[in-house]
């Protein structure tokens, strides 16, 4: 990969993945000083629209060369974001639209821009240059929206669309223009049925399903020290094991990873609906979940899409791949709370555990992504330098 190239992916991903925690920080922002109470509806308008707008713009950015796209898109951006700057007084009516544009700005380029990614990189270094953009987003963006906070609306408006503007610098990096090569059309039907993907995608999909569930539900019944804890101990987890997961992922294999953090998290359900009550149960269930969100988070976000679709094709493998991720942060505002009263913390996560070793079975039928000669060869490289080591450690003994 160039230097270049890495640049300009590193840019894109670490501007838009930092904006988007813009965004939501935003969006937070105006509902507590407004003391909007119907936040459900203004969450999953957000959502939903990422969702819509992310199958939309996999269909557009075939009309054009895939680079204008992305600089249209993030020119978009910084302009949705001056919308809360426009406002002068926030009712539920003026955030549903800022809150459907902030989403359609994001979602509309987010295919493309992954897309790019998957084309710039090689699929044997995929994990780890992932795994360190991610990394670095992820403690990049809470750092810096915190200051931000104690801004005026109107500034942190301001400000986030001269950060979001600023991901056209990029364009004086001279990427290369990489047009996908002619290829038969591909159909969203034809997506759901690519047995990979789909295999891959239905383990996904149960899981961000059971996970949102299961968080309701804690929600609920954990007494507040627990969750601050949960609070705490899970990101910084997950973000550190997305570097982890990104470097296994190219060493050995996707799939492994994957699967690992299926059985794990399905273990920790299973001790939880033993030991409800006991406190180390919950901290190892914190680290596990997090552990599981950081595999899962690179892998069914950032790789996997792009490692299963072919050149032309992969924006509509990552917008339907997506989907789940968004959903689970739709589902979770329509849970209410007489209908979690009504489930034991016990049975929750025994069902969960079976779910999550249900999730499973489509894992093992699926193909690891990372090709065997990648493998084969690092393992060789590796028994290599073993090898020569010994030699060495070997000749320095015989020499004294």
């Amino acid at each position: 990969m160039a230097r270049r190239d890495f640049l300009v992916v590193c840019g894109l991903l670490f501007n838009v993945f930092t904006w988007l925690f813009f965004l939501i920080s935003l969006i937070d922002q105006i509902i507590i000083s407004n003391l909007i109470t119907d936040d459900l509806a203004i969450w999953a308008t957000f959502y939903v629209s990422i969702i819509v707008f992310s199958i939309i713009g996999s269909v557009l950015s075939k009309r054009f060369s895939g680079l204008e796209f992305l600089y249209s898109w993030i020119a978009l951006g910084a302009i949705a974001s001056l919308l809360p700057a426009l406002v002068n007084n926030f009712t539920v009516i003026p955030l549903l639209v800022v809150s459907a544009l902030f989403g359609a700005s994001f979602g509309l380029g987010m295919p493309s821009c992954l897309a790019f990614f998957t084309e710039t990189t090689k699929v044997e270094n995929r994990g780890r240059i992932g795994g360190i953009i991610l990394l670095i987003a992820n403690l990049s963006a809470p750092l810096l929206a915190v200051p931000f906070s104690a801004l005026s609306l109107m500034t942190q408006s301001v400000i986030f669309a001269v950060w979001r503007g600023m991901g056209l610098s990029v364009y004086f990096l001279k990427p290369k223009n990489r047009d996908s090569p002619k290829v038969a059309k591909t159909s969203f039907v034809s997506v759901l049925r690519d047995r990979p993907f789909l295999l891959y995608f239905v383990a996904w999909l149960m899981f961000c399903l059971v996970d949102t569930f299961e968080f309701a539900i804690i929600e609920h019944f954990l007494n507040p020290e627990l969750l601050d804890m949960m609070g705490l101990i899970e990101p910084v987890v997950a973000t550190f094991f997305i570097l982890i997961a990104g470097f296994m992922c190219d060493w050995i294999g996707r799939k492994k990873i994957v699967l690992s953090g299926f059985v794990a998290l399905g273990v920790a359900y299973a001790i939880i609906g033993f030991l409800p009550l006991s406190d180390l149960s919950w901290y190892l269930y914190f680290v596990v979940d997090g552990v599981a969100w950081g595999i899962f988070y690179l892998t069914f976000v950032l790789i996997l899409w792009g490692d299963l679709s072919q050149s032309g094709s992969r924006e509509k493998y990552y917008a339907l791949g997506s989907v789940p991720f968004f959903i689970s942060y739709i589902i979770p505002q329509f849970l209410t709370e007489s209908f979690v009263e009504q489930i034991s913390l016990s049975a929750a996560f025994s069902l969960a555990s079976f779910f999550l070793f249900v999730a499973v079975m489509p894992l093992v039928f699926a193909p690891e992504t990372l090709p065997q000669k990648k493998i084969e060869l690092r393992r060789l490289r590796k028994f290599a330098d073993d090898a020569k080591k010994a030699r060495e450690k070997y000749e320095r003994k015989g020499n004294g």
